[in-house]
């Protein structure tokens, strides 16, 4: 069964990224508006959780817009109730309750690092890692749709020594984990789409910048790019996108045939 919001609220609320370099390519406004308000769906929603666990900058943004909503809502005028309001809602609730199993709605929030609001809280590499055998890679909130270790995920080779594992995750955007060897390119691609990218091990360069871990890189159908791992450590990438990429370059035109990116 898929996690459910308050897990993963819980586990955004303890973990943190150990201190070295901070991020660089942060969230958009509008993104974490989304993911304020609770609109993402489940994929945009743990890509932004993990980026949150990484980024202090965009936790304290994400905070600050927490606090403006709590403000909003103390300020509306309650509204009377009419006498069956109660019983509706119960009905309705009933009339559209999810089989046993079905994936429970999920909710992502890693805003308050440290076990608490304030951000104080214990040991950062065992909050990473969720303790034990786990790899430090790949945030707590990861680990509830991958293997806690990045050697235990069963990775699908999808060519030019990329490789991918799908993450069981519902709604329209689809997330993927990207394991690039060092030194290798994904093919030039475009997008027919938004596509959102996470670095949690090593970096890749493309015609936007370095981006190393805790970056996001963000496309759409305006950019055209071939993304390269750098060298020195392979590169492990969360994506979600919502629509398919499209091979371009030279021979993309016949791989889109054949290769599935």
């Amino acid at each position: 069964m898929a996690a459910t919001q308050s897990d993963n609220r819980k586990s955004a609320n303890v973990d943190r990224e150990a201190p070295g370099a901070a991020p660089t390519h942060h969230l958009s406004e509008e993104l974490l508006l989304d993911y304020a308000a609770g609109v993402t769906d489940e994929a945009v929603g743990v890509l932004i959780a993990t980026h949150l666990t990484l980024c202090p900058v965009c936790r304290a943004r994400a905070d600050q817009l927490d606090a403006l909503g709590g403000v909003m809502m103390d300020r509306l005028t309650p509204s009377p109730l009419s006498e069956d309001a109660f019983d509706r809602l119960m009905a309705r609730l009933d009339a559209d309750a999810p089989g046993d199993d079905a994936p429970l709605r999920h909710d992502i929030d890693m805003r308050a690092p440290g076990g608490g609001r304030d951000g104080r809280g214990g040991d950062d590499d065992a909050l990473m890692s969720g303790g034990g055998a786990s790899d430090a890679v790949l945030p707590r909130v990861l680990q509830r749709y991958v293997p806690a270790r990045v050697e235990d995920i069963d990775w699908t080779p999808i060519g030019l020594g990329v490789r991918r594992f799908d993450l069981s995750i519902t709604g329209r955007s689809r997330a993927t984990m990207l394991y690039v060897p060092a030194g290798r390119a994904v093919p030039q691609h475009t997008h027919e789409g938004n596509e959102y990218v996470l670095v949690l091990q090593g970096a890749f360069t493309d015609c936007c910048g370095h981006f190393g871990r805790g970056d996001v890189g963000i496309a759409d159908s305006d950019l055209d790019h071939r993304p390269v791992a750098e060298l020195g450590q392979d590169c492990i990438c969360l994506a979600v996108t919502d629509g398919p990429l499209r091979l371009t370059g030279l021979l993309g035109r016949a791989f889109n045939r054949f290769v599935k990116f």
